[in-house]
């Protein structure tokens, strides 16, 4: 999905910060992030939703029914790839693992960066080496200085 959709959202000026589907049942949700240095307002969401719509009719990529959503990362913003937790080192993230690590699976602590293939996180002065391939998910931790 992120091949298809990615170009779109470039293109108009964007970038396609991560992509979700989530299925729920009959009706899915398809959600798309898309992030800009001058922010993100409702307007560009509705241009790049119709860009999007007119890309997903043509190629069909999703056989069941599903609701697409675009919207900005926001405060509290997910994380998708390597590179996103290296730009996010120094932030306070949440993530959560699809199978235990070290007898746990949910860490909330400093986002230290990253090793290799391991997103580096310290917890309670303990510093975990995560493999991306076990996050399920992960999310800044909004501060309110």
């Amino acid at each position: 999905m992120q091949a298809l959709l990615a170009p779109v959202v470039e293109a108009l000026g964007y970038e396609c910060w991560g992509i979700e589907f989530l299925s729920q049942g009959r009706h899915s949700l398809l959600r798309v992030y898309i992030d800009h240095a001058d922010g993100i307002l409702i307007d560009d969401c509705e241009k790049v939703s119709r860009q999007i719509s007119g890309v997903l009719d043509v190629e069909d990529p999703i056989s069941s029914e599903y609701t697409l959503e675009v919207s900005s990362p926001g405060m509290d913003r997910p994380l998708f790839t390597l590179e996103q937790f290296v730009r996010c080192a120094g932030e306070q993230v949440k993530i959560r693992l699809r199978s235990p690590f070290e007898g746990r699976r949910n860490f909330q602590g400093l986002l230290r960066g990253v090793e290799d293939q391991d997103v580096v996180v310290l917890v309670d002065d303990h510093e975990y080496l995560l493999p991306i391939d076990l996050i399920d998910k992960a999310n800044i931790i909004p501060r309110f200085d």
